[in-house]
């Protein structure tokens, strides 16, 4: 259990910010879940200071159909190429219920 951070220690931006940081593996079986429940892709960035407000900033459009998890990763990856200094989370967006699936963090930015 001393791996769960206190929500006084670090800001809490996402579902699993409350526990440590996902490794390469964990957030591709996170990406691959999403895929499997049939959800759409997204990647999203937002300034440090910004993260706690409604609105991230897309990352192009969400990848409808996607069923590659390297080519979610691949966006990943450019978008914080692109923005190094900024937060990029992941975003899985449920057609049924019209709403989000999940998102988490992947990078917090420096």
């Amino acid at each position: 259990m001393s791996d769960i951070q206190s929500y006084k220690q670090t800001p809490k931006y996402e579902t699993f910010s409350y526990l440590p940081e996902m490794n390469a593996d964990q957030v591709r079986r996170q990406i691959a879940y999403c895929i499997a429940q049939g959800w759409n892709p997204a990647v999203e960035h937002s300034e440090k200071e910004n993260a706690f407000g409604h609105y991230w900033y897309m990352w192009k459009l969400p990848l409808f159909g996607e069923q590659s998890v390297d080519a979610v990763l691949a966006e990943i990856e450019a978008c914080h190429r692109e923005y190094p200094n900024q937060m990029v989370r992941f975003v899985a967006y449920d057609n049924y219920a019209q709403s989000q699936g999940m998102a988490f963090v992947v990078y917090r930015g420096r």
